[in-house]
């Protein structure tokens, strides 16, 4: 008998902390929803400061809300970047990709800032992370291949520039930077060897004639 009142009791206990939990949950999920409605107001008035501020706490309490924030802090990036504060702009697409590594459009906007920053090794690692997450967008091919070219290397940025024109034939900046890239690639072509020492040209079946 008293083995059956302990059980009960220890279930009643149990029942009770669950329903006191997801009553704490629910309440969570209430006061990140209203936090979440005010950070997406204050980001429409552009009101960034605020609007990462509310999102961070709605974040807290449920890590649904992590998307938005990585948008408000794209739309901080941006306007940092509008008015030339390109690391304050690399910094904000940075905190970005912290809570939403999976969005290629962001590595493509902070690659975008790093190359006004001459930062290219940066730009082409960014771009390759994007096209990971996004293989058939041609256009990350076109800027990877760009960077390629301006440091002169030719091979991977033909290798680019062939991936777009496979998929768009007609791409009038692959196809410029194609043949480009080829007459690069004949200038530097290697001479062909001398001949063998010791012979001389063959003479023409004119020389020696008189006229």
């Amino acid at each position: 008998m008293k083995k059956n009142f302990a059980f009960t009791f220890v279930m009643a206990l149990a029942l009770c902390a669950a329903q006191v939990s997801q009553a704490q949950v629910s309440k969570d999920a209430k006061e990140a929803n209203k936090l979440a409605r005010e950070g997406a107001e204050a980001s429409k008035n552009q009101e960034w400061n605020k609007a990462v501020e509310l999102l961070r706490k709605a974040t807290n309490l449920d890590r649904k809300y992590a998307p938005n924030l990585a948008a408000v802090y794209q739309q901080r990036g941006y306007a940092a970047a509008s008015e030339q504060r390109f690391q304050d702009a690399v910094n904000e697409y940075s905190e970005a990709i912290r809570l939403n590594s999976q969005d290629p459009r962001i590595y493509e906007q902070r690659a975008a800032v790093e190359m006004k920053l001459n930062d290219t090794d940066k730009a082409l690692a960014d771009y390759s992370e994007a096209i990971k997450l996004k293989p058939n967008e041609t256009r990350y091919y076109l800027y990877r291949s760009y960077i390629y070219e301006t440091k002169s290397d030719v091979k991977s940025s033909m290798a680019d520039t062939e991936k777009v024109l496979k998929v768009d034939p007609k791409n009038q900046e692959a196809l410029s930077r194609k043949k480009r890239l080829e007459a690069r690639q004949a200038a530097n072509a290697p001479l062909p060897p001398p001949p063998p020492r010791g012979s001389s040209p063959k003479a023409s079946p004119a020389a020696g004639r008189t006229p």
